[in-house]
């Protein structure tokens, strides 16, 4: 059997308990599962400072001295042991509010001690708070100490003749279980339960310690040695050990580059080949012609001239049509740079080929939004616009229903309704899903079922995605980008403000008021309840920050409420209304219809907002709570205002309270209005452990160690190497290439996500 296959329950420390632990918390399941746990950060061992020469503002240090007397402080809960512990330059206490029993058992006076932490200044003394504590020889000089770990970490571990540990990293090339030194320490990642039951970051150093007392032999290559020889890559075996306990700075980057690449190189190759067998597979509906319909548009309702990106994507678009093979295509195009018009013009070609085209869009009301759009933009053009949504029943929905079979219907526009099996079209040659991360894998896919031929499919988001994060999350799409907005449109001028600055944002509520402008409030309930279904942050983009605490539904509106009331009496004169996602869908429509026909003049609202209102008479977006959004929803609620020629702006509201990485975000908003830097900074921000929304919408991998905020080039070279392979090697029987294809399988085996499937 081999040894990475092995139940996890049955390494040393572990047993049934801890094992459902762990798969519970990490899913970690097998030796080979924990191989792959990879330390977050190493900490430094190899120096020992003196006390003299440290400080409260210092990271971990490492101190060699001895504990001269003991006290105690506080009752109850409050009770805490201090060890005043020298090195003969200073003092320094150490500080226990747990495990005081167990400290004062264990820990002697007048012997020597490795006391490892991190220094801080109370009450004018250095301390340190629950330190890592080593018993020394003390006939043992200091630069021989064994610098590696907690005495119950390494206890039974042997020493070399000069006494330094001897870390779980084997000699390169003979996996004897010879061990090599190694001063850094990981750190790993756990969780409270964990932590509870002796799983603390020590404790899964203790276990990966002992994985690699089983790991006699060399693990087996995982790339073959063309790729490893090409691109100075570190061999798998010694990889893996370094990543683990690194032997010295310089092979810890060689392990990093290493495990980096193998992780990004194989999630391209499996987009990738997917993507050559989507295209052997699927045939595509041939539009060569260019008719009356798209003719008739172009040349006699185009409400205002093509921009050049526009056009661009158009010809990206139109060559795809004409392949022969099936359109799958990103568009991605900043908020209001019109990527409906160009939806609208792609369906004008289907339409003049004898196909219809269906607009899926998430929510009812940027449905309607569609639906009204697109007709005022046809006018009197001979093409039939129909919305198919639940709230469309009775006669209506079954003329709908009778109208897509005769092909009488060209363009039907809708949300999730539209997959419902009881839809069906005479003949379905174009499917455009508008703000796809928001639909599941599987719904999507119905509509490649309705047609013989599976219809060309083109996604759109109005959220920008970093090139780095778009080459996995959709490596699968040939990606169309409108980075250019419609001549005439004023930036919008983004300013941040507290809670105490709240009369100066009223001035400018009056202000643009007297003017004739309309005015958004939004309060950030995060979960809405959009008509039929209940709708989460389902894009990576839209969680809020790990540092704003998400209140309950009920706070939130509470809010939102108590915000409806204190507007409504400090501008009397004027006409406020509110939504949110607790409303009947007809109140809401009502309300958001009311603002838009100018017959109110501040709307008080939540995120419902985020798409589908188009107001061109509003140019205030007021954010309040802005510490609670992500860059990108706070983006998308900006996009909001600014689409007319006045100039707009937007006031993010916070309180003064606020963490280093919420104010460099908020920054962001107020230094730029580019969508794509945004999305830029927002990744760099949150870091790939933010990315859990990702899964449904491509990621067919879990990112155990690859950084997409930082590790761009790496992911070029190994898509670079995967798309040779996939050239080189079509049909998969290149004999060199057998241990990529089975390394593949084992893969996506055990972690598949058919989220890689758009």
């Amino acid at each position: 059997m081999n040894i990475l296959s092995q139940d996890i329950k049955y390494l040393q420390g572990v047993g049934p308990q801890r094992a459902l632990l762990l798969a519970n918390e990490l899913g970690i399941k097998t030796v080979g599962d924990l191989l792959a746990y990879y330390p977050y950060k190493y900490v430094d061992r190899s120096r020992i400072y003196k006390i003299c020469d440290i400080d409260g503002a210092m990271p971990y240090v490492q101190l060699c001295g001895q504990i001269f007397s003991f006290d105690t402080a506080g009752e109850g809960r409050n009770k805490r042991l201090i060890a005043h512990f020298s090195d003969g330059t200073g003092s320094i206490d150490l500080v226990w509010f747990q495990g005081i029993k167990y400290a004062a058992k264990n820990y002697d006076c007048r012997k020597p001690y490795i006391v490892f932490g991190k220094p801080t200044v109370f009450n004018g003394h250095l301390q340190i708070a629950h330190p890592e504590i080593e018993k020394v020889d003390p006939a043992q000089p200091p630069s021989s100490l064994p610098l590696n770990g907690e005495s119950s970490m390494f206890a039974n571990e042997k020493t070399n003749e000069q006494g330094n540990y001897l870390s779980p990293v084997g000699e390169t090339g003979k996996g004897s279980g010879v061990m090599r030194g190694s001063v850094f320490r990981p750190s790993y990642n756990t969780t409270e339960k964990m932590k509870r039951s002796g799983l603390n970051s020590a404790g899964m150093a203790k276990l990966t310690a002992n994985m690699f007392n089983l790991l006699k032999e060399p693990l087996a290559e995982t790339l073959p040695p063309y790729i490893t020889a090409q691109h100075h890559l570190m061999a798998y075996d010694e990889a893996v050990r370094n990543i683990h306990y690194p032997t010295s700075p310089e092979a810890l980057r060689h392990a990093q580059l290493r495990l980096k690449f193998e992780e990004l190189f194989y999630v391209q190759l499996n987009i990738l080949r997917y993507v050559k067998d989507r295209q052997l597979r699927y045939r595509g509906l041939v539009f060569n012609t260019i008719g009356e319909h798209f003719n008739g548009f172009f040349y006699h309702h185009l409400p205002f001239q093509l921009t050049e990106a526009q056009k661009r994507v158009i010809r990206e678009i139109r060559a795809d049509m004409k392949s022969g093979r099936q359109m799958n295509r990103l568009l991605q195009g900043d908020v209001g740079s019109g990527k409906t018009l160009v939806a609208l013009m792609v369906a004008l070609i289907a339409i003049d080929n004898g196909c219809q085209a269906c607009i899926m869009a998430p929510t009812e009301i940027l449905a309607e939004q569609h639906l009204d759009t697109l007709r005022a933009f046809l006018g009197d053009l001979p093409v039939r616009v129909e919305l198919l949504t639940g709230a469309v029943k009775g006669k209506k929905r079954t003329a709908v229903l009778e109208g897509l079979v005769t092909g009488d219907i060209h363009i039907l526009v809708g949300t999730h309704a539209v997959i419902e099996d009881n839809v069906l079209f005479h003949k379905l040659g174009l499917v455009v899903i508008d703000e796809q991360h928001r639909f599941g894998v599987a719904q999507r896919a119905k509509l490649w079922m309705k047609n013989n031929v599976p219809p060309h499919v083109l996604v759109m988001t109005a959220t920008p995605i970093p090139r780095t994060l778009a080459m996995t999350l959709y490596g699968d799409l040939d990606v169309s980008v409108i980075d250019e907005l419609p001549p005439g449109r004023k930036p919008i001028r983004t300013v941040h403000m507290f809670d105490a600055h709240r009369q100066r944002i009223y001035e400018l509520m009056h202000r643009e008021l007297e003017l004739g402008r309309q005015i958004y409030i939004v309060y950030p309930l995060i979960q809405e309840t959009e008509s039929t279904e209940q709708r989460e942050p389902s894009s990576w983009l839209e969680w809020p920050s790990r540092e704003g605490e998400r209140r309950s539904q009920k706070m939130d509106l509470k809010d939102l409420e108590a915000g409806f009331e204190e507007i409504s009496k400090a501008f009397p004169t004027y006409k406020v209304s509110k939504v949110h996602g607790k409303m009947k869908s007809a109140d809401k429509d009502a309300e958001m219809q009311r603002f838009a026909n100018h017959e109110t003049h501040i709307l008080v609202s939540t995120t419902v907002i985020e798409v589908g209102v188009n107001v061109p008479n509003a140019s205030v977006m007021i954010i309040e709570n802005a510490e609670r959004f992500g860059l990108s929803q706070l983006h998308q609620l900006r996009g909001r205002v600014g689409r007319g020629a006045d100039q707009s702006y937007c006031v993010l509201v916070t309180k003064f309270e606020l963490s280093n990485t919420t104010r460099k975000r908020i920054q962001v908003m107020v230094d730029t209005t580019d969508g794509f830097e945004i999305a830029e900074q927002d990744l760099k921000l949150r870091g790939p452990g933010d990315l859990e929304g990702t899964q449904q919408s491509g990621m067919a991998f879990d990112l155990k160690i690859a950084n997409l905020a930082q590790d761009g080039q790496i992911l070029n070279l190994a898509r670079d190497a995967a798309q040779a392979v996939i050239t080189s090697d079509p049909d998969e029987r290149n004999q060199q290439n057998n241990i990529l294809w089975r390394r593949l399988r084992e893969l996506r085996k055990s972690n598949i996500n058919w989220g890689a499937i758009s």
